[in-house]
């Protein structure tokens, strides 16, 4: 077994957010508690990805999960293509557009990121107005030919948001004796986890052809790991009584995301 094998078996096994809600998986309440779960812990993701500024606009998202963002693309009106490497997060993924009326908007396709043959087969001589990749590329084992492969669906102007994960952040840097795959995510043992610093990041999109834009940090995770995972928001002593305007001034410099814009040149 290859090891994007093993990746594909573990999110297959616990899709991402898949826990965010005690309601009935694939109710609308269900859809409605994952994604008040997920901006109210990540709420950079809604100034992000910017959802309204892509209406009428086609919008390619690379590992789209159980579908969270790509359903606000798809609410605000763009034509949205989403690639995920698990079954079972697309078939989620699938079920919660049919309930949240959007399935005439979104085509869906499992395939791996390092591997798009199908899908530049079926889009040749076109090309995307947002490629958006939000906490997927430090996933992939081969994340250079993910960055080439995605690149391929872009032409002068096509904009390129991505997220990935912070090698001098304060969540890594307090864990200098761990293995990432033991708390990179929420469930231990992910397969694979690159982390990236900006320098790194902008070199790798700039041998693609993008215009890389200033690097945001931001994203520092207050909350006790057990009692998140019961639905309950306790921080920890020590950012329960840090002033508000240090903590941001920490997620500025120690953040776990590094939220990533180019532009095609």
């Amino acid at each position: 077994m290859s090891l994007i094998d093993d990746v594909r078996n573990y999110w297959d096994a616990k899709p991402c957010n898949i826990n965010h809600s005690g309601s009935r998986i694939g109710s609308l309440n269900y859809y409605n508690e994952v994604e008040d779960r997920k901006y109210r812990v990540e709420s950079h993701i809604l100034r992000f990805a910017d959802f309204d500024r892509w209406r009428k606009g086609s919008v390619l998202e690379i590992g789209c999960g159980i579908g969270t963002d790509m359903i606000n693309f798809a609410r605000s009106g763009a034509w949205v293509y989403a690639v995920d490497i698990s079954a079972l997060s697309l078939k989620i993924a699938r079920e919660r557009a049919k309930v949240m009326g959007v399935s005439n908007r979104i085509k869906f396709g499992c395939d791996n990121a390092e591997d798009l043959t199908p899908w530049m087969d079926y889009f040749q001589n076109f090309s995307f107005d947002l490629i958006y990749s939000f906490g997927v590329l430090h996933h992939i084992p081969n994340y250079q030919a993910a960055i080439v492969n995605l690149s391929k669906f872009a032409s002068q102007g096509t904009t390129l948001k991505i997220m990935v994960y912070n090698r001098w952040s304060l969540k890594n840097l307090m864990r200098p004796f761990t293995d990432i795959k033991d708390y990179s995510e929420a469930q231990p043992g992910c397969p694979v986890t690159h982390l990236f610093s900006k320098r790194q990041i902008r070199s790798l999109l700039k041998e693609q052809g993008w215009h890389v834009e200033p690097i945001i940090t931001t994203h520092i995770f207050p909350y006790k790991i057990a009692e998140y995972k019961q639905g309950r928001y306790k921080k920890h002593w020590y950012f329960e009584y840090m002033p508000n305007f240090l903590f941001k001034f920490l997620e500025r410099q120690l953040g776990w995301h590094l939220l990533v814009t180019g532009v095609k040149k």
